[in-house]
This record gives structure tokens, sequence and C-alpha cells, in this order.
């Protein structure tokens, strides 16, 4: 105990002065004190009215995006009259792709504010991401630490059981042999009656220790003769026997145990950790699927990812609210938790609050309240040993029967020596204490970041959301409709040698009026495009009445003319009246 070295000691962070600083307001919005009451209905007040908050944001989010919906709904129906006599201009002043004009910079703008949006919502996603991981390392290290303390006291509770049964073992059986055998003989008679009397006296200083409230008889045997003696146990089972789910009832067992606590814990962090990732999921999911749909100009598609957008923005203001008030909640545990520590521990009546602050604190100027017990156990023990010595030498010559029993005992002795050091080393308070604060920097440093991360992730998310659900429909505007589609089918079906030119004047031209046949256009000046190309032959009528051609063989044709735009057909038709006579046949003779 003297050479006690102490454990680094825990310092609330900088964040957690901050959410501890933030002042308290309850449902009658009047100032309250930030002290961790988790039991008290006025600290649940000021919980709830930060929670609150996030309420508040989300009806303002919704009244933000129907504005927008009104916007675009009622305001621009007046305006696609003037829209449409304005289309026919600013594709004549474009280059093609339509974004030159009002109109097409307006839908530019629309739609890039939704793919900032989408991209807002992409990094809170990463953040997301982090802060749960961070979340998560730091409730690992917090039930790591509560399993390792569990273990600490099942082995204190597990060397007191094992010592005190040792000790009624000797008591009820081999010194009760020896005294039987030592009745004719004072002194060695006396020398184990007092073995006798300093075993029940260390069964008794073991049963007094204490660090929790429930008590179970040590009435391991039949004797009697030490009733009153009874183990107090730290912790119910050593945590490779301790189950690894939450118990049935749900109720905190009693005594507190930390391999309870650590399980509990454990069980709802899991479920904690998968709620946040599926929400990271479908949020990850709505985001690409948006630009997808932006991209695709898929209109089935934006009408469910706006759905699901819509259920995620309840989903992110909701978790908001809750990460605030933990947020709040953890900041305050965290600034003094050794004060709610010792408040909410409950005790032996007879056990005072400075066995607990001795583990909490560790510090060099306390001494251990155990230390007068183990001292007495301690002189027990080694006046036992004397006896026991003595018994050795001098009675064993004369009572060679006892040596069976004396040697039992003495083993007994030994083991119970080796279990008391184990003993004296767990009751120091520097493994506890190093538990303990490894235990609040998993919490109150990598849970607090955690947490601070996901309240970032979700104000995030929320406010990207709201970005989106109010340009999607501006960008849906900016989609062509069904006649528009079909004028663009009809545009890919035409010759693909005709210029985009050539077939704007033809639709200028249809727009005009109808174009007279190419056979009423003269022609006769006109020469063909392509003046390899050979003259069409003259078609006649048959004696049937049926227009024929002469079979002329394959080595005397030439290849047919290439396809001509209707423009070329018309004077190439007009050219046609006055055919070559060079090649002037009878080509329908038969």
């Amino acid at each position: 105990m003297a050479g006690m070295t102490t454990v680094p000691s825990y310092a609330p962070s900088l964040w957690v002065r901050v959410c501890h600083a933030l002042p308290r307001l309850d449902l009658a919005m009047q100032m309250r004190d930030n002290i961790f009451i988790p039991d008290s209905w006025e600290y649940q007040q000021t919980l709830l009215v930060l929670s609150s908050l996030s309420a508040i944001a989300l009806v303002i989010s919704l009244l933000v995006v129907l504005s927008f919906l009104i916007h675009y709904c009622c305001c621009h129906r007046g305006d696609r009259g003037e829209g449409s006599e304005e289309e026919e201009e600013d594709e004549d002043g474009s280059t093609g792709h339509g974004y030159s004009g009002k109109k097409g910079r307006g839908i530019c703008c629309v739609t890039w504010v939704a793919v900032a949006a989408v991209t807002l919502c992409c990094v809170a996603i990463g953040i997301g991401f982090y802060g749960n991981s961070e979340a998560n390392d730091g409730m690992y290290q917090l039930t790591s630490s509560l399993l390792t303390a569990n273990y600490t006291l099942a082995s204190i509770d597990l060397l007191i059981s094992d010592t005190i049964t040792g000790l009624q073992l000797s008591v009820s059986g081999p010194l009760t042999t020896m005294e039987e055998l030592f009745t004719g003989s004072k002194p060695f008679l006396v020398s184990t009656r007092n073995c006798r009397r300093l075993s029940e006296n260390v069964i008794n200083l073991l049963s007094s220790i204490s660090l929790a409230q429930s008590s179970v008889d040590t009435g391991l045997g039949n004797d009697t003769s030490i009733s009153g003696a009874s183990i107090i146990p730290l912790t119910p089972v050593p945590p490779s026997v301790a189950p690894t789910v939450v118990p049935t009832g749900g109720l905190m067992p009693s005594p507190f145990s930390p391999g309870w606590a650590a399980n509990t814990l454990m069980v709802n962090e899991d479920y904690r950790w998968l709620s946040y990732v599926l929400l990271l999921l479908l949020d990850l999911i709505v985001c690409l699927f948006i630009l997808l749909g932006l991209a695709k100009q898929a209109r089935w598609l934006l009408i469910l990812m706006t759905v699901l957008a819509w259920l995620a923005l309840f989903l992110s203001w909701g978790s908001l609210g809750l990460e605030t008030a933990t947020v709040v909640a953890l900041s305050d545990f965290c600034s003094d938790p050794n004060a709610f520590v010792l408040n909410s521990t409950n005790f032996n009546t007879g056990t005072s609050s400075d066995v607990l602050d001795y583990y909490l604190t560790c510090s060099r100027r306390m001494s251990s309240p155990f230390q007068q017990v183990l001292t007495q156990s301690q002189r027990a023990l080694s006046n036992i040993h004397t006896h026991l010595s003595s018994l050795d030498r001098n009675a064993l010559p004369q009572f060679s029967k006892a040596e069976k029993s004396l040697r039992e005992v003495q083993q007994i002795l030994n083991s119970t020596e080796g279990n008391f050091h184990q003993l004296v080393a767990l009751l120091n308070c520097r493994g506890l204490n190093k538990d303990y604060i490894d235990s609040l920097k998993g919490l109150c440093y990598d849970g607090m970041e955690g947490l601070l991360y996901l309240s970032l992730y979700s104000f995030l998310s929320a406010l990207a959301f709201t970005a989106i659900l109010c340009s999607l429909p501006g960008a849906w505007r900016s989609f062509p409709s069904e006649s528009e589609e079909y004028e663009d089918s009809d545009s890919e079906s035409e010759d693909p040698f005709t210029s985009h030119q050539a077939r704007r004047q033809t639709a200028s031209g249809s727009q005009r009026g109808a174009m007279a046949p190419f056979y009423n256009y003269p022609g006769a000046g006109w020469t063909p495009p392509f003046s390899s190309a050979p003259p069409l032959p003259t078609p006649n009528v048959s004696s049937n009445g049926n227009p024929g051609y002469e079979s002329l063989p394959l080595t005397d044709r030439q290849s047919p003319p290439p396809s001509y735009s209707p423009s070329m057909l018309t004077g190439y038709g007009g050219g046609q009246s006055h055919p070559n006579p060079a090649h002037s046949r009878n080509l329908y003779s038969r």
C-alpha cells in the first residue's frame, strides 16, 4: 500500500464542458441546474425541451418545402403560355442544347442546386459513418473495461470463498481430530484449540469484506460454531461463466454487477449501430438514385426517391433530437462522474462511502479501507503457522497418529496464504481504478465525439434532403414531355445524311405550306449533283399496259445512284424529262 503509484486521472474534454454549459429549460421555461439526475422529472423535462428543438426544425423544413411546391405548382402555371411562345426564340438562339434562354438558365440552376444538395448529403453520410464507428469504439472500450472490472470483482469473490471454505474444512476436520488425539496432553491441546480459534477469526474477518449489498451464508458444511459468518459476493459469476445476453427480467440486479451492465450495453449498442448503418445506407441509396434519375430523366425513379427522401427527412430530424438529448445528458454525467456514482450506488448500511471513493480516486493520500482487516488476518495466519510448526516439532514424536491431520492442516494453511496474497493484490485500488478510468475515457471521449459527429450528420442530411425536395420539382419541369419525345423519335428516323439545318428548313417549309410534288418543278437546265451517275431509264408502257424494262446484261449496267435529300431528288427528277439520246434504246421491247 505504501508503494502505491497513482493511476492517470480523468479530466472532462472541451466538448463535454461546452455541452455541459448549455442553458437548461423545463416545460415551464424556467432555468434548471445541469446536474445529472436521470431519475428526476425536472431533469427529464430539460431533455424533452432540447429534443423538441429538432421537432421545431422539422416543422420549419416542411413549411419551406411546402412553399416551394406551391411556387412551382401554382405560380408557374400561368407562365406556361408565355414559355411556349419563348421556346422557339430560345431554340433559335441556342446551339442545339436548349439551355441558352431564360428558361434554360433556370433549369440549369435548379438542376445544379439538386446536384449540390445530393453532394452535401453524401458528405453528411461520410461524417455519419465516421461518427457511428467512433461511438461504437467508445462503447466497446466501456464494455471491455466493465468486463475486466467484473472479472476482478469475481476473482476477489472466489478467493474469499475459497479461503473461507478451506479454513472451515480445517476446523471441522483435521483440527477436530487433533483435539481428540491431544486430549491427554494439555500443551498440545491448547495449541490445537488456538489454531481453531484463529481460523474462525480469519473467517469472520474475511467475511466482513464487502463491496455490494448481498450476502450468502457460508455454511458449506454442517458446522454451526461460526454462525453469523457470511460471504459478500461482489459479482454473481465470473465473466467466463456470465451470460452474454440481457437477463429475462430486464431489471438491474441487486447487487449491481458490472458484468450485467456490460452485457446490457453490448446488446443495446449492437442494435444502435445496426440502426445507424441502415439509416446511412438508406440515405446513400436515395442520393445515388436521385443523381441517376436526374441523369436518365426517369420520372418513375424520381417519384420513388422523392417518397424515400421524405422518409429520410423525418428520420434525420428525429435522430437529431435523440442525439441532442443524449449528448447533453452524457456531458452532464462526464463533467462529474464520481458524484453520480457515489450518489446512485447502493451499499450495505455498514459500508461507508469511503470504500467506493477509495477505488474511484485511488489517491496516494488515502489508505485502503480493508487495510486493518487484512493486517489482522495476516497476523492470525502467521500465528496459526507458528502453532503448527510447534506441534510438528514436539507433538509428532509422541503422537504419530496426528501426523496425517497435521499435514492436512498445513496444506490448507499454505493454500490459504497463497489466496490471501492474491486477495491483497486485487483489493488494491490500482486495478479497479484503471478499469474505471478506461471506461470513462471510452464513454466520455470516443463516445461523446461519435455522438457529436452523428448529430452533425443528422443536421446536414436534414438540410440536404430539404434542399433536394425543394429543387426536384424544378428539375422535373426540365424533363421533355411525351410530345417532345415523340418529335425526337421522328427526327431520329430521318435520313442520317441530311444536315440539321436542312431538317430545320424542311420543317419550316412544312409550316408555311405543303411542298409541291417534285415532278412539277422545271429542271431542264439543272444537272445532277453527281455527274458520274447515269440517268434513270425512261419508262414506257408495254402492250399489256404495264411498264417494263429491258433485261440488260449485268456488265452493261452501272451502280444505282446514292440516296438524295428531298431537294436533290426534286431537281434530279426534273432533269429526267430530257434523257440522254446515247442511252435511248428500245427498253420496253420484248
